[in-house]
């Protein structure tokens, strides 16, 4: 019987336990919009194991790292660009 072939990433997308994320999050087009969803999300899990910081910062980086090279440059663009934003409403430094 041959296994299934799933990727980790792929389970952590499908079972991950670590926060609510507003539905549609990663769609939007605006960086500044995605950063404070995360933000607020990350705020209000109680099952997060590290700093809300952390945990919305790694789970956008996920994000562009699960998308790999489907993400177009715009897209990847508008991604980073919510990084920043997010260091900011966490008060921050920039890496840039």
């Amino acid at each position: 019987m041959a296994k299934s072939k799933k990727k980790w990433s792929q389970d952590v997308t499908e079972h991950s336990n670590a926060m609510d994320l507003k539905e549609g999050v990663f769609k939007s087009d605006d960086p500044k919009e995605i950063a404070r969803s995360i933000k607020r999300s990350a705020e209000e899990s109680d099952r997060r194991k590290s700093s809300p910081f952390r945990a919305a910062m790694s789970m956008l980086t996920f994000c562009i790292n699960r998308a790999g090279e489907q993400l177009s440059k715009k897209r990847r663009g508008t991604l980073e660009k919510a990084k920043d934003e997010l260091r900011k409403d966490f008060g921050r430094q920039s890496r840039r």
